[in-house]
């Protein structure tokens, strides 16, 4: 799940980290309110959107020559008409695609007197089974672009979960980052505090970029990207209150809201699957045989007749889908409840694309006898490498 970065900011400021002083808005008649508590001279008013890219993105109803999401504003009258500008429109950036995503609110945080921009993370280290650091010196940049064009300059820290970070490896982090006198003795406490809230809260990925060495000498963390694994929100009901579901895909939402898994893509091949291995071997040969996944849905191990019916309609509610692929390996899951699922998902709503089912394992036999005999125009197949072929023909013939 993730935050916006005001959000984000206020749960680092409350466990001590340093942030500027900012107000989140809704509304441009929240702007005097919010300006009571800030100095006009300079104020930065930020779209606040789940996507990066944001200062360089462009508003629709803007034009190309209009500035991007993140704005400097001096004095009162500058704030509004940025607010005018940015509050309810649509804003594309690189992350967002060509749909661009609806800003909802905006966060007016206090300018800052800006000596050095740096880069920090954390994230799950696959490779240690580890949470670490990533910290490079080459702040508001495209992390990605630095490890290519100048990897040197990037530190990969991971953190011994028995120990926390330690005062050796706070230090190493101050040396990648070249931070001296003030800004150190900011980062030795810092450090510790990030992987701590890291850790407690089950976050998937804090990303700081920049994190700021002030002219005064201090640290600041001018902008933060948290992530949360969902899977641990049942232990942080605090933290799920911040969920935005404007930010998310309505048919994503559907699909939580009975257990299943959905992830929207951008092919025309609807994938119900079981299993996160099953799906990702599913989509790749799809792609083998010339076609592309619209999304996959993980009907689990275990789903009722109910959930099948559900997710069966949410693939279909996917304009993008020219065609279904089936594709159940029945351990847990009984591939006769499966069956009856489809059949009536597809009596219920009808069904106006191509539709191959390939079942294997448990109750198989009486699963494909159901869709047999039902009727309906289901295509069957024998093994995944049939199934892909078949589906791909459908939609390409």
């Amino acid at each position: 799940m993730n935050i916006h970065e005001h959000q984000a900011k206020e749960l680092l400021g409350a466990l001590g980290a340093p942030i500027a002083n900012g107000v989140a808005i809704f509304d441009a008649g929240e702007v005097p309110a919010a300006l009571a508590k800030l100095d006009p001279a300079l104020v930065v008013v930020k779209s606040q959107i789940h996507a990066g890219g944001r200062g360089k993105g462009r508003f629709k109803e803007l034009g190309p020559d209009a500035e991007g999401g993140v704005r400097l504003a001096r004095g009162a009258e500058e704030i509004k008409a940025h607010v005018a500008d940015m509050l309810g429109n649509t804003l594309v950036t690189k992350q967002t695609g060509p749909a661009g995503k609806t800003v909802n609110r905006l966060y007016l945080e206090q300018g800052a007197d800006i000596a050095r921009e740096l880069y920090l993370s954390l994230l799950v280290d696959r490779t240690t089974g580890r949470v670490a650091f990533v910290a490079s010196t080459e702040g508001g940049m495209d992390i990605e672009s630095v490890a290519a064009e100048t990897p040197h300059k990037i530190l990969t820290l991971p953190i011994d979960p028995e120990t926390g970070v330690t005062e050796k490896e706070a230090d190493r982090l101050c040396d990648a980052l070249k931070l001296e006198a003030t800004a150190r003795a900011d980062g030795l406490k810092l450090f510790p505090l990030l992987y701590d809230a890291f850790f407690d809260t089950d976050m998937s990925l804090l990303e700081i970029n920049p994190l700021v060495v002030l002219a005064d000498g201090h640290l600041c963390v001018l902008d933060a990207k948290v992530s949360f694994d969902n899977n641990a929100l049942f232990r942080h009901p605090e933290i799920e209150k911040l969920r935005d579901i404007s930010e998310e895909d309505e048919k994503e939402i559907e699909a939580s809201a009975h257990d299943l898994a959905y992830i929207a893509l951008d092919g025309e091949i609807g994938c119900m699957v079981n299993g996160a291995g099953l799906a990702m071997a599913t989509m790749d040969i799809i792609k083998l045989y010339g076609s592309a996944p619209a999304n996959f849905l993980d009907v689990g191990g275990g789903a009722s007749v109910e959930r099948v019916t559900a997710a069966f309609k949410i693939i279909t509610a996917d304009p993008n889908v020219k065609g279904i692929l089936v594709n159940i390996f029945g351990g847990i899951m009984r591939c006769d409840v499966i069956a009856e699922g489809v059949l009536s998902a597809v009596r219920e709503v009808g069904l106006k694309v191509p539709l191959v089912v390939r079942l294997e394992g448990t109750k198989v036999a009486e699963g494909k006898k159901m869709i047999n005999e039902s009727g309906l125009n289901v295509i069957s197949a024998d093994d995944l490498d049939d199934a892909a072929q078949k589906i791909v023909a459908a939609v390409k013939g």
